[in-house]
């Protein structure tokens, strides 16, 4: 017999923000990094992040129950994953991204509908600020976070890349958009026959060389400051561009391509990788409401599928494509000169 239809899932997803603002709200508050230093009950907790005794027990069992927080016996603590990815104190801490949906993306997000009707984006801008990234490079603090949250996204592809490319095959690469400088470090700890250059705006530098040093490639990773918009890339046999493409509308994104492949040696490489859409879009649900992300925080950005990248690819003058699964969401195109 067929199932009788159910708004089950309806109600679960129209309601979804409680769930998102609690988790949101709790690292916000450093729960997971107070408890990382070991388990609490009720009171002690409650006291160490200054909480009003009305609901902080409702606000601890919500966690318990999406499974953010283990309790045994009335003592709280963090599950492995909230204990991993949620210390603040720890490398693998994956937290600032959230930190960033928190104080910018979850009031920009109530202006979805109108950005559905009228193209534009709903952060700053539409209150007549500067766009983001103006807002964000102007900031050394700011831009100190943005750098780390998009760390914290992106180190599971990076990763990946660094394993999964055939990187025996090539002896240079540039990290287009390198950010703090994360998936340079990530190839070029898995790789110790590369050399790399990561390439930004003139802000990143100090970010991007004391991360280098933290993570002990500094003698192999390079940084090389400009504006892919006024500059030309630097020459390398392999050019990678993580979460670049998306930012931007389908011209630039074509210019940027066009830019990769004049960098590129016969036989080189480049690399783009982010939420990749599938190619029937109906499957990465993440990448489609990336895109949806990339409406309010942009005035042309959005994301795409592997098929599109392939073709903006091909028309640059790239021979060979092909789209890689990497985790979760992210996938990477790879395009051959």
């Amino acid at each position: 017999m067929q199932a009788q239809p159910s708004p089950d899932a309806i109600l679960q997803t129209g309601l979804a923000f409680w769930a998102s603002k609690t988790l949101l709200s709790a690292i916000e508050l450093g729960v997971f990094t107070r408890l990382a230093r070991g388990p609490a009950e009720l009171p002690a907790l409650r006291d160490a992040l200054g909480l009003h005794a009305r609901s902080a027990r409702d606000f601890f069992d919500a966690l318990v129950a999406l499974g953010f927080l283990a309790r045994t016996d009335g003592v709280y603590a963090n599950t492995a994953e909230t204990d991993l990815f949620l210390d603040r104190a720890k490398p693998s801490y994956v937290g600032g991204i959230l930190e960033m949906a928190n104080a910018r993306l979850y009031p920009f997000w109530r202006g979805l509908t109108l950005a559905l009707r009228t193209g534009l984006p709903q952060n700053e801008v539409a209150h007549g600020g500067p766009d983001l990234f103006d807002t964000l490079y102007a900031d050394p603090a700011r831009l100190a976070q943005f750098l780390a949250a998009m760390t914290g996204i992106s180190r599971g592809a990076n990763l990946a890349i660094a394993r999964q490319f055939p990187w025996k095959d090539y002896r240079s690469f540039v990290d287009v958009g390198t950010a703090q400088g994360d998936l340079a470090a990530q190839i070029a700890l898995a790789n110790p026959h590369l050399h790399g250059i990561g390439f930004d705006l003139p802000q990143v530098r100090p970010i991007f060389e004391d991360y280098m040093r933290a993570v002990g490639v500094n003698d192999r990773v390079d940084f090389a400051a400009g504006s892919f918009f006024e500059q030309e890339l630097p020459k390398a046999d392999v050019v990678l561009m993580g979460h670049i493409l998306h930012d931007w509308d389908l011209p630039t994104k074509r210019m940027l391509i066009g830019k990769a492949f004049d960098a590129l040696p016969e036989g080189g490489a480049l690399v783009v990788y982010e939420s990749i859409i599938d190619d029937e879009r109906k499957e990465n649900a993440f990448g489609l409401l990336m895109s949806l992300n990339m409406l309010i925080e942009t005035p042309g950005g959005f994301d795409y599928t592997g098929a599109d990248c392939a073709g903006w690819m091909k028309d640059a003058g790239f021979r060979q494509t092909r789209t890689e699964h990497l985790v979760g969401p992210d996938s990477m195109v790879i395009g051959i000169k």
